[in-house]
């Protein structure tokens, strides 16, 4: 009984004449796309290799992988600097918020002040538990 084609899954490059190529060119193109084995091609009769039948990741030329990653860089840069303005756009807005919360905090204290007898320990409680708020 044959092997079934995907059994070999060996790292070494198998090699095979270009005549045995032509016959199984669909086979060993999916091999390559499936278990990223590479084959070599030789001429027949000849050992020296002549051309792969490779995966197409491995097939990427140097150019590729070097546009690959600047355009990823300047994607990766981008977000970056998008990020950075939503951060210093947040924490302005927060600065803002917390600035007209301290006026208005002081307000009301003002107020209480105004309204409340001298010694009052309601306020003097209240104080306290709201010394982190009034420290501003």
């Amino acid at each position: 009984m044959a092997a079934p084609a995907l059994a070999d899954r060996s790292p070494q490059p198998r090699t095979l004449p270009l005549r045995e190529i032509r016959t199984r060119l669909t086979q060993l193109v999916a091999l390559a796309e499936l278990t990223d084995t590479v084959t070599v091609v030789t001429r027949d009769g000849d050992s020296r290799p002549i051309a792969a039948i490779v995966p197409a990741a491995a097939a990427r030329t140097a150019a590729q992988a070097r546009a690959d990653a600047d355009r990823i860089a300047t994607i990766s840069a981008g977000w970056a600097r998008r990020l950075e303005e939503l951060h210093r756009q947040s924490s302005r807005r927060h600065a803002a918020e917390r600035r007209a919360f301290a006026d208005a905090l002081a307000e009301v204290w003002a107020e209480l002040d105004r309204r409340a007898p001298a010694g009052d320990p309601t306020l003097a409680r209240l104080r306290a538990a709201h010394a982190d708020l009034l420290a501003d």
